[in-house]
């Protein structure tokens, strides 16, 4: 897509087309927002049938973002009713049985708290209570992917990490670093492999973009300098041909990628060279190759599932554009780059 080089000014256009085609009333009521799940809308996405509660924790965390680059009243009202309608559309929790889910909710919900920007006390008291409860001893110790489930794995493990280390909980939050680092690290390659089945053993060795993401995140809030700043170097060599990181289709998919730009984003900021250039380099490559891959659409630019190809002009039937996941993850990015300025 042409136009804008300033990295603010292409993040805020990112936001304006999500919020411009996602962002709707749930059912209807007055005083409710959330993002629905597809663009096009089908006939149950605009009902807000489909209730995919990790994109909006995502969606409520580029919100976020988007009041730190730029403060605006309306905006902070908008994502007071966005926490409120999380509440509602859950059918009056906070949580449920994924403890990724909600570790990511939490998260999110945690930054709004630091913006005072509406009241979520007992909702990060209700999550912080329930991951606790998934720690188990089993397989040395972590935490599982899901209630009443028997794997373990980095997508649970690595958000829960991060959470409990900005709650102030460094033992718990080292504990799960430290699973993570003897579990689920490749010796041979560095990178983190996706989980572990408790009734077999079996490692789960699927190389995943947002596994890579939540343990960088999570050895940044506990300073493992060594072992983020190797995370770093496994991305760049094995997950970033030509230094943009590859894509991971639609569905969940269409956020992996970003989550590992978040914590690179950090990374650039909290490393010292060499390793903070080159996760500031993947960042700007990533940003840079979204924003021209884009295309012109309502509301906004509309942006590729894979940020090294263009986008098709208007996406149709199954194609991974239409999901919401897949654009919260291009302005995720988008405004990670911009932090970098």
């Amino acid at each position: 897509m042409d136009g804008e080089d300033d990295p603010a000014a292409r993040a805020a256009a990112a936001e304006h087309a999500v919020r411009g085609r996602h962002l709707r009333r749930v059912w209807g009521v007055p005083g409710t927002v959330l993002g629905r799940s597809g663009w096009p809308p089908s006939l149950g996405q605009r009902l807000h049938w489909h209730w995919n509660y990790w994109w909006q924790a995502h969606l409520l965390d580029c919100l976020v973002d988007a009041q730190l680059r730029a403060p605006d009243p309306g905006r902070a009202r908008m994502i007071d009713r966005f926490v409120r309608s999380v509440h509602r559309r859950n059918f009056g929790t906070w949580v449920n049985d994924f403890y990724d889910d909600i570790a990511w909710l939490g998260l999110a919900l945690q930054r709004v708290r630091a913006l005072n920007l509406s009241t979520v006390d007992p909702a990060i008291a209700a999550i912080d209570a329930r991951l606790r409860e998934g720690w188990t001893d089993e397989l040395g110790g972590g935490i599982w992917w899901r209630r009443g489930d028997r794997f373990k794995n980095a997508p649970a493990n690595g958000p829960a990490a991060i959470f409990h280390a900005r709650e102030g909980d460094h033992a718990r939050a080292g504990a799960l670093t430290r699973w993570l680092t003897t579990t689920l690290v490749d010796p041979a390659t560095g990178l983190v492999w996706d989980g572990i089945r408790a009734d077999t053993g079996e490692l789960v060795k699927h190389i995943f973009t947002y596994c890579q993401g939540v343990y960088l995140g999570a050895c940044l809030e506990q300073s493992e300098v060594d072992n983020a700043a190797r995370t770093v170097h496994a991305v760049a060599e094995h997950l970033a041909p030509e230094g943009v990181l590859r894509g991971c289709n639609g569905g969940d998919g269409g956020l992996f990628a970003a989550i590992l730009a978040r914590y690179l984003a950090l990374a650039a900021t909290r490393l010292d060279v060499p390793e903070a250039g080159v996760a500031r380099g993947i960042v700007v490559a990533s940003a840079e190759a979204c924003w021209r891959g884009a295309v012109p659409a309502p509301s906004g630019p509309l942006f590729s599932a894979e940020w090294s190809r263009p986008a098709p002009s208007l996406p149709l039937g199954a194609a991974p554009e239409r999901d919401l996941s897949v654009h919260i993850g291009a302005w995720m990015l988008l405004e990670a780059a911009a932090t970098l300025g």
